[in-house]
């Protein structure tokens, strides 16, 4: 029998009675084999987003939405704990009791008027401390002993709310008082991911997307084996499935591909799960949960010698492209630094950068909805190169994606480039910018939002032919 492993279930895992009881069968199933078994659970699928749009409308002015919004979800999650518990009345009483407490949050932001990041991982963190009780329920009712971990308790955080990092020591002291008592006890823990709190005890969150960190946060600081994140796909897939059907699980994958995947629109599983866990030898697995035993996927460290070109192929949607161009600009030192220290002002991700060998161009891309707020920042920015005529314009382009091109094979391979350019050109894909890292593990092309999926297919087909 094996140690200790980790399994995190993400939002769509655990968002129906279904797909709990599915996870219950899978746990059921994996601990005949594991002397230790914990589990990771997201808020059910859709309930953070609800929690943070009734946080909006409050600071807005309506407060109704949020009662609105706590009564409707009060009522999904107490629906489900009487299917898979009905005898839970502990449980019913504290999921009772965090709507109530999101009623009070978004009463406070309403006469305040504004929502502090702190505020916000506040009621952010109701969905999974919701879930996990949901869940433990339904593992205790069908003879499976579990207890529900509260990370506030457990996992310690510094206080950067809405994106806070571990203290790795710290939580694994809190981990062995807390949690190691449960398995001796023979008890599933069943953790609240996303969440931590700081040394003062306050709430905090890892992110959007930090459930997958909870998994490997726990799996080094339990000593685990492996972390299985189960989600709603058959591992990582060579493309989405709804845009090419013929893409197929990639039994193995790199860190450094993952993570260029992850950071390009794939959302199998957030880039900051991968390092720790592999920093510490745990081997990380992605999972389906409604298709456990389908093909899944294994990350690896690296490549082991595999010669695979193009491994996978996705897209990041809704960007747009910001031009500086000039021929002023040739030659003259910091112009780059100043632009992104202009677009860093606005708190603005800038996703690519792409520059002409001459230096009389300067291309990024940042969030659509982020456009005109960046246009406005370079406008200032370079007025007076504007007024001299060093530069000529900026300009915003429309609506536009980034098609990237996954694979650590590519590295030192002539003519990948050339064959992914040839693919999308014979489709009559116009390619505006272009950007590889020096890693050679991705190539990005940016094209018109209507013609990304044309190009996601057309070079799909350079992995499958």
């Amino acid at each position: 029998m094996k140690d200790t492993l980790i399994m995190k279930f993400g939002g769509t895992s655990v968002g129906s009675v279904q797909a709990i009881q599915q996870v219950i069968e899978i746990t059921r199933d994996s601990k005949a084999n594991w002397r230790n078994m914990a589990i990771i659970v997201s808020a059910m699928s859709g309930v953070t987003d609800k929690l943070l749009a009734g946080a909006k409308k409050a600071v807005a002015g309506d407060e109704s939405i949020a009662k609105e919004f706590a009564s409707e979800l009060r009522q999904k999650h107490l629906e489900a704990l009487e299917q898979l518990a009905p005898d839970a009345l502990r449980e019913r009483k504290a999921i009772e009791s965090l709507m109530d407490d999101f009623v009070s949050l978004c009463h406070a932001i309403h006469v305040l008027g504004e929502a502090s990041p702190r505020a916000l991982d506040a009621i952010a963190s109701l969905g999974e401390r919701m879930s996990a009780p949901l869940v433990a329920a339904g593992l205790s009712h069908a003879s499976i002993p579990a207890n529900v971990v509260d990370t506030r308790e457990v996992l310690v955080t510094d206080d950067v709310y809405q994106s806070a990092s571990p203290d790795m020591e710290a939580t694994r002291q809190r981990a062995e008082q807390v949690v190691q008592p449960l398995f001796k006890a023979s008890q599933v823990p069943v953790i609240t991911g996303f969440i931590g709190a700081d040394r003062e005890g306050t709430v905090t969150t890892l992110g959007r997307g930090g459930s997958d960190f909870s998994g490997a946060i726990f799996g080094v600081v339990l000593d685990a084996q492996e972390v299985w994140i189960w989600t709603d796909v058959s591992g990582v897939m060579s493309a989405d499935p709804r845009i090419e059907p013929s893409a197929r699980t990639l039994p193995e994958i790199t860190y450094r591909e993952i993570s260029e995947l992850a950071f390009y629109g794939a959302k199998v599983l957030h880039p900051k799960a991968i390092r720790p866990a592999l920093e510490h030898g745990i081997t990380l697995w992605v999972k389906n949960t409604f298709k456990p035993s389908s093909a899944c996927t294994r990350i690896i460290e690296d490549s082991n010698g595999q010669k695979v070109h193009i491994r996978a192929v996705t897209a990041i949607r809704d960007q747009c492209l910001v031009t500086v161009e000039g021929r002023g600009m040739l030659g003259v030192p910091g112009i780059a630094a100043r632009l992104f220290t202009a677009v860093a002002r606005e708190k603005t991700n800038v996703v690519m950068i792409s520059q002409a060998s001459s230096e009389q161009s300067i291309c990024i891309v940042v969030p659509h909805d982020a456009r005109e707020v960046v246009a406005q920042a370079l406008d200032e920015e370079f007025r007076q190169e504007i007024a001299r005529r060093d530069i000529d314009h900026i300009s915003v382009s429309d609506d536009c994606a980034i098609v990237t091109v996954v694979g650590a094979g590519m590295r030192s391979t002539p003519g990948i480039a050339g064959k992914v350019f040839s693919a999308v050109g014979a489709e009559s894909v116009n390619v505006i910018a272009i950007a590889q890292g020096s890693s050679e593990c991705s190539i990005s092309l940016v094209v018109d939002a209507a013609e990304a999926d044309k190009a996601i297919r057309a070079i799909h087909r350079l992995i499958v032919g």
